[in-house]
Parts: structure tokens; sequence; C-alpha cells
């Protein structure tokens, strides 16, 4: 399996796209999350990733950084289907509240050769917490991450071996994802900005943690990879230097800060 990093930024980061990313088994993709609009069309053609092969699609949260971009691929799936060119169901996941969002943005917004296709190709399906489905041949887990913002979700992914992928959101782990975050593989754990720069960027302000605040986690819960997303951009051309040099005293497992269309092996 592998994953291909479409946006690595936080929602006002202009050097990179919003956070959002890509599961791959087979050419089969899982797309979490859009970012804020039409860019990630852009994205996945740089990433070598037909839209006519993503199956399952998660939407974390409302914000409209992880959201927008959906409604885009939504319209996009529902060309490539009234065309011919794709083959068979879209299933789109996010909690319930989000699923009649997405539902009715799409009904306002687009056409209706292409929404007549909600509920008979594209299916928007309700989670809740601690839910489970199979993607991409693996059981998913939802989970509630118990924001105060806005209501989210964050999933954990069953590898090989009963190994774990857990993304948390876009916010700092909590002690209610403990069972699905702790002897992780694969940790994807949202770091603001480093935190020596805490009184520049305020992440607390917006419920973000730093890198030393995530690694501390990950080292703690006996995570084995660290990957770290949803940063600043002001940093972007020495990101990986100095967001590693800041992680590596705490974590000492292998530690990824990727750049927007980087793609790592799990």
């Amino acid at each position: 399996m592998q994953i291909t990093m479409l946006g690595t930024g936080h929602a006002m980061v202009t050097e990179c796209y919003n956070t959002c990313f890509a599961l791959e088994e087979s050419n089969h993709y899982f797309l979490v999350d859009g970012g804020g609009g039409s860019t990630i069309l852009r994205q996945l053609k740089h990433a070598g990733i037909n839209g006519k092969d993503i199956k399952h699609i998660f939407v974390t949260h409302k914000h409209i950084d992880h959201l927008t971009g959906i409604i885009w691929m939504i319209r996009t799936i529902c060309q490539s289907m009234n065309q011919g060119e794709y083959e068979g169901e879209v299933l789109i996941y996010a909690h319930a509240e989000l699923t009649e969002m997405i539902y009715e943005i799409s009904n306002m917004l687009l056409q209706k050769k292409e929404t007549r296709l909600l509920g008979e190709r594209v299916h928007l399906i309700p989670v809740s917490d601690g839910d489970e489905v199979e993607i991409l041949g693996r059981r998913t887990t939802f989970f509630d991450i118990q924001s105060t913002k806005a209501k989210q979700y964050g999933f954990c992914m069953y590898l090989e071996n009963d190994e774990k992928l857990t993304c948390c959101g876009d916010e700092p782990y909590k002690e209610c994802e403990r069972k699905y975050v702790q002897g992780s593989k694969w940790l994807m754990h949202e770091a603001f900005c480093l935190y020596r720069e805490a009184d520049l960027f305020r992440p607390y302000e917006k419920q973000h943690s730093t890198v030393r605040e995530a690694c501390q986690t990950a080292e703690r819960l006996g995570v084995k990879n660290l990957l770290l997303y949803h940063t600043e951009d002001h940093h972007i051309k020495e990101r990986k230097k100095l967001y590693h040099a800041e992680g590596s005293q705490y974590f000492h497992g292998r530690l990824y800060i990727p750049d927007d269309l980087e793609r790592l092996v799990l």
C-alpha cells in the first residue's frame, strides 16, 4: 500500500495545498478529504491518479479546507459517469450531519444531470463512532475525535498482521482515541508549527499542536512511524529539516514530514 500526500498545509496556506491524501492498493484509491477547491483536480493529475480509480472517499469534517474540494470530486466523477468513463459506484463516507451538508451543497451548486446520480451511483454513507467498513480490502474503523470546534472523525485502517494506520484528523490526539492510536505502525497527526514558534503561529488558539507535542504523543503511545501534516507554510522550503530537527528530539521512530505530491510506501 502507498500513500500520496496531495496537500500538507493548513487552511490558509498559499505555498502548498490544504491537507488531503490518497491511499492506494492495486490501482484502487481511497481519497481522504479534498482540500479547499478545484486544485484537488490539479493535484490528482500531477500525482498520476486517475479520478476514475477512486472508489472510496472519506470527509473528516465540514471546514472548507477539507470539504470544498469534495464537491469538485463529485462533479468530476458524475461527469465521468455520464460520459460512460467511470465504472461502478463511489462511496463517500462522513458523519451524518456532514453527509446531509454535502448532499445539499451538491444540489445547490451542481447541475441536475450530475446530482441525479446522488443515491444512484454516488452514495453518501453516514458513519457513526466505531463503525467498520472494508476499504481497499482492509478493515477500517471510523471514530469521533470529540472535537469542540466542528464534529470530526478520524479512521483506523488495519494493514497486514493487524498493524494499524491511524489518522487523527486535524486536531491534537485525545485520550478517546487511545485504542486506535496506541501501537500504530503509522500515525498521521497534525503539527501546526514548531514548538519554539508557538507564540508566532498560536496553534493552541486554533486547537492545534506543535511538532514537539505531536512527537511526544507518538513516542508515549508506541507509534513506529509518524507522519506530520496540516502545517504552516512560512518555512515550506526548510520545513522538512526544521521539523525533523525538533521532532527527532522527542520521537525515536521514523519521522516523516512530506511535501505536497510526495508518495510513501507503507
